[in-house]
């Protein structure tokens, strides 16, 4: 696979990522986030979003409220977090320590044909994110820089967010269970929240 200098090849880097997650819950955007996500070794801790574009961010902070224990972890793509932007003010006004945001910005809507995204302009969802109150932020270009985002995302107190410039791939196609009722299910089993 061939992929753009200063571009990451995003199956690969999730999937190494992912190993430095430790007790983490993770809430996905839709497209890549899941298939991602899913391909790198399914759990019942992942909660896959399915059609909710915009809704990634909020989910977890959700989770990140009535979960303070835990770690959570929302992984999006760039335009759902252009679609959602409002979402981050909110985070930072709520400041919950537990919560981070990972943003895989192919700085296109590739869920609808690729076309140029805000992100490949101007915008820029990090400055976005310290401006409304975030502790601290990062941009990521470099494959092998796992290591250090895993600490960012699951150690550093937040809420915190990253944005990794990835490269627009052909991934194999992993796609997790589709049924929303299920997904929800087994999450809250997982938390112990509800019954098997």
């Amino acid at each position: 696979m061939t992929v753009a200098p200063n571009k990451i090849a995003r199956r690969a880097f999730i999937a190494e990522l992912l190993r430095h997650r430790g007790e983490a819950l993770i809430a996905t955007g839709l497209g890549s986030a899941t298939w991602d996500c899913f391909a790198a070794g399914d759990s019942p801790e992942f909660l896959y979003s399915w059609g909710g574009m915009g809704l990634a961010v909020p989910t977890a902070l959700g989770l990140a409220l009535a979960q303070p224990d835990r770690r959570v972890l929302a992984i999006t793509g760039d335009g759902e977090m252009m679609m959602g932007l409002g979402s981050l003010a909110v985070v930072g006004d709520q400041g919950p320590k537990n919560l981070a945001v990972l943003v895989l910005d192919n700085e296109t809507f590739g869920e609808t044909g690729r076309q140029r995204g805000l992100t490949a302009g101007r915008v820029d969802i990090a400055a976005v994110a310290m401006a409304v109150g975030f502790s601290d932020v990062m941009t990521v270009t470099e494959q092998g820089a796992t290591a250090a985002l895993g600490h960012f995302l699951f150690a550093r107190p937040g809420p915190v967010l990253a944005v990794a410039k990835i490269a627009i791939t052909e991934d194999p196609w992993a796609l997790p269970e589709k049924d929303g009722a299920t997904l929800a299910h087994r999450f809250r089993t997982s938390l112990g929240v509800e019954k098997a």
